[in-house]
């Protein structure tokens, strides 16, 4: 090539060099990392069964809660084949107290169609694991970085949390999604996705929480745009949440002896196929009097004894307030159709949410 054929010639483009950050969190999380019961140990294969396991638990629940749960699951269902052959209501009782039971009803369809469909092995990939029932983006995503190495960011809270900080995302939730899970993306290793994943988890977990982060501990610290401007704890923006309007309602614990009176809901709808003393509607504005008209009728029963206060709860849409009433029945007593009497002692098997635990301890206690 002649001198002025050079001269004229474009310069070869520069390539940028990679960000320093996807390496900057493996090196922090292989220090740091987390001991989780369903976490690998280093140098270990993820098991996808216990990865699936937990990353349903984890749904709207902290580490905390979740930890006993998991253990008692493996211990009982050591693999997914296990828990498919499971009767749902045996699910359910184990999962009581968890809360978000379609979780459990969706756990065990998931473990059938696993064991039906795949041959007890799950699918490596987002799309097959995307069709399985109980599973959406996130989880898929989850399941297929941490449990198959495959090249995709899960966003979980913390995850928004650190990418919302760190690139200083001003648009507010859940607006703010689809640029967040954008922005994670850039800091997957070209290798090792499971544990870029769970480097980010854990760094909102333990070092960039939602108050106080200890950003001088944060590996990613002099490059966190959040940090610099010291606006850190006002990530991610977020829009006002709405809160339900209350409902109101009755519940009542009737007792034969040492023994309850429950049933158990319809399948479909809140609670589904759990454990529930009779109550009445649950409905806003409604008067006492109304809901004491929808108690069940028993013969021989005694006089109904209305407790002091309410029990609260609050749902995911709504806060609840139940007045709780007491009766005892006569020996030999046949429960109303669709319920039966359970020993007072066994109320642990059973599959009881926290809401009627509370109205149970509230009127026995």
């Amino acid at each position: 090539m002649s001198l002025k054929s050079a001269l004229k010639a474009k310069p070869e483009p520069v390539q940028p060099e990679a960000s320093p950050r996807p390496q900057l969190l493996l090196a922090w999380y292989d220090r740091h990392r987390r001991r989780l019961p369903w976490r690998a140990m280093p140098g270990e294969a993820s098991d996808p069964y216990r990865v699936w396991l937990s990353e349903i638990m984890l749904q709207q629940t902290t580490v905390k809660a979740v930890g006993p749960y998991f253990e008692k699951f493996v211990a009982r269902w050591p693999d997914v084949t296990a828990l498919g052959r499971a009767s749902q209501d045996d699910v359910l009782r184990m999962w009581a107290g968890l809360g978000y039971y379609s979780r459990a009803r969706n756990l065990h369809a998931c473990a059938v169609a696993v064991m039906r469909d795949h041959g007890g092995f799950f699918p490596d990939t987002e799309a097959g694991l995307r069709a399985l029932p109980g599973i959406g983006p996130y989880t898929a995503a989850a399941i297929a970085a941490i449990a198959f190495d495959r090249r995709t960011m899960p966003v979980d809270g913390n995850i928004e949390r650190v990418v919302s900080r760190l690139f200083a995302v001003e648009e507010e939730l859940p607006q703010a999604k689809p640029r967040i899970q954008q922005l994670a993306a850039t800091l997957l290793a070209n290798s090792r996705a499971g544990d870029s994943a769970q480097a980010l988890m854990d760094l909102g977990a333990s070092i960039c929480t939602p108050k106080k982060p200890a950003c001088s501990l944060c590996p990613l610290n002099e490059d966190c745009t959040a940090r610099a401007q010291g606006t850190q704890e006002t990530f991610p923006r977020k829009a006002p949440k709405k809160s339900g309007t209350l409902r109101r309602g009755a519940a009542f614990v009737i007792t034969r002896g040492d023994e309850l009176l429950v049933r158990s809901r319809p399948e479909k709808g809140l609670l589904g196929g759990m454990t529930e003393v009779p109550g009445s509607d649950w409905l806003a504005g409604q008067e006492d009097a109304t809901a004491k008209q929808q108690a069940p009728e028993l013969k021989g029963l005694s006089r109904w004894q209305r407790k002091v206060g309410v029990v609260t709860h609050v749902f995911t849409h709504f806060p609840l307030e139940l007045v709780v009433y007491a009766a005892k029945a006569e020996a030999r007593t046949r429960p109303p159709a669709g319920m039966r009497w359970v020993p007072i002692a066994t109320l642990a098997d059973e599959a009881l949410p926290n809401v009627m635990r509370k109205v149970i301890a509230h009127a026995l206690g």
